[in-house]
C-alpha cells in the first residue's frame, strides 16, 4: 500500500510523518502522472483557494476527480472544502463529496480550539475507543451531508457536523495529523485496504 498526500500547499509534512510512523509507504504529489502510484490519497489543511488555484495551475482537477472516482481521498480542514461540491463561495472544488461546508466557520486563527470527540467509527481501528482529540484551525463545518450513502462521522456537542464519509472518500474540519492519536489515519487506510 502507498499512500499519496497532496502538496501543493499546507500541512502535508503532517500527514507524511504521520503515515511513516504507522509504517505505511508515503509520497508526496504534485503532478497529475504521480497519482497512478498512489492506492489512496490524502489532501491536507491549508487554505482551500489557494490548493485549488494551485491544482487548477498543475493541470490536477480533472485527475483527481478520476482518481477520487476509483480510489479512497481524505480530506482534512482545507482538504474537506476541496472535495465538497459546495463552499458557497466561487472557488476551484472537486465537487466529489455530497456536502455542503461552511469555511472558516469558527472564526479566525485565535479562535482555533481542540475538543474531544466521539467517534463511534474509529472503534472499527481500535477496541478501545476512547475520545479523539481534535485540533480545529480556522476550520470549516460540515453544513448538511446531502446523499443517502453519506454519512456523518462525528459531531460537536451542539449537533454541528465535523466529519464525514461517502463510501471511500473521507472529510474532517480538524486535523487529526497534529496529535499522536493515529487512528483516523488507520481508519483511512482500512478504506485503502478494503
Amino acid at each position: 500500500m502507498k499512500i499519496g498526500v497532496l502538496a501543493l500547499q499546507g500541512d502535508f509534512a503532517e500527514h507524511l510523518t504521520v503515515l511513516r510512523r504507522l509504517g505505511v509507504e508515503a509520497a508526496e504529489i504534485r503532478l497529475p502522472g504521480e497519482l497512478a502510484a498512489v492506492d489512496g490519497l490524502i489532501i491536507p489543511g491549508g487554505e482551500s483557494t489557494t490548493i485549488g488555484k494551485l491544482a487548477v495551475a498543475y493541470d490536477l482537477i480533472e485527475p483527481l476527480r478520476a482518481f477520487g472516482q476509483q480510489k479512497p481521498i481524505w480530506g482534512t480542514c482545507a482538504g474537506a472544502i476541496f472535495l465538497s461540491k459546495d463552499a458557497q463561495r466561487d472557488q476551484p472544488l472537486l465537487g466529489l463529496m455530497d456536502i455542503t461546508v461552511q469555511r472558516n466557520a469558527f472564526g479566525r486563527q485565535v479562535d482555533s480550539f481542540e475538543v474531544g470527540l466521539d467517534i463511534p467509527a474509529l472503534a472499527r481501528v481500535s477496541k478501545e475507543n476512547p475520545p479523539f482529540y481534535a485540533v480545529f484551525i480556522r476550520a470549516p463545518l460540515i453544513e448538511s451531508v446531502d446523499a443517502p450513502e453519506a454519512e456523518t462521522l462525528a459531531t460537536l456537542e451542539d449537533g454541528t457536523i465535523v466529519a464525514a464519509q461517502q463510501g471511500k472518500l473521507l472529510a474532517t474540519s480538524f486535523h487529526p495529523e497534529l496529535n499522536q492519536d493515529d487512528r483516523f489515519h488507520q481508519y483511512f487506510l482500512t478504506l485503502v485496504d478494503s
